[in-house]
């Protein structure tokens, strides 16, 4: 059965070109211009994502994300982050693949309606993937200086965590 949704963006890509066509503009040449543009972003940014992508799977194929949760798992408990959602914690602001994957395992382990999988359903939905978001914002336009953006961003990213596990416990009373 069709939905409205279904041709959202056929009208869309249609009424582009006929909007162009109606203004004199030659749609595939402004197009291939545009794709052009694209391409060198691409290439521009690409050596960034790709170190990015080395080092987190650096990280989980070495062990040593295990052994910064295992460091860091008092420091979770004490701000009343459950220690199980420590991998999340740290791969979250740095990959959004990588914190999937290990949210769809918590959920997998905990089920999603368990105090652990609230929170880490909470956590997914409040914190960004800081450090690939600049990566791919600020290598597209080559900015090098970037100011206050990560510690602020970490900040944010910080008190989303903390605050996923109190939230939870307030509206579900766990």
């Amino acid at each position: 059965m069709t939905k409205a949704s279904d041709f959202v963006i056929p009208f869309i890509v249609v009424f582009i070109m006929l909007h162009g066509l109606f203004k004199g503009v030659d749609v595939f040449s402004v197009f291939l211009d545009g794709a052009k543009s694209g391409f060198k972003i691409v290439l521009g940014i690409a050596p960034s994502l790709i170190a990015l992508i080395v080092v987190i799977e650096m990280l989980k194929t070495s062990g040593a994300l295990d052994i910064v949760c295992s460091f860091m798992a008092p420091a979770a408990r004490l701000l009343g982050i459950p220690e199980q959602l420590t991998p999340l914690t740290i791969l979250s602001p740095i990959s959004g693949s990588g914190s999937l994957g290990i949210y769809e395992g918590i959920l997998k382990d905990y089920g999603p309606d368990s105090f652990i999988g609230r929170v880490a359903s909470v956590m997914m939905g409040s914190t960004e993937t800081t450090f690939y978001t600049m990566t791919v914002y600020y290598g597209s336009v080559s900015i090098k200086k970037t100011r206050h953006t990560l510690p602020a961003a970490l900040c944010a990213d910080f008190t989303s965590f903390i605050l996923s596990s109190r939230i939870v416990r307030l509206f579900f009373h766990q």
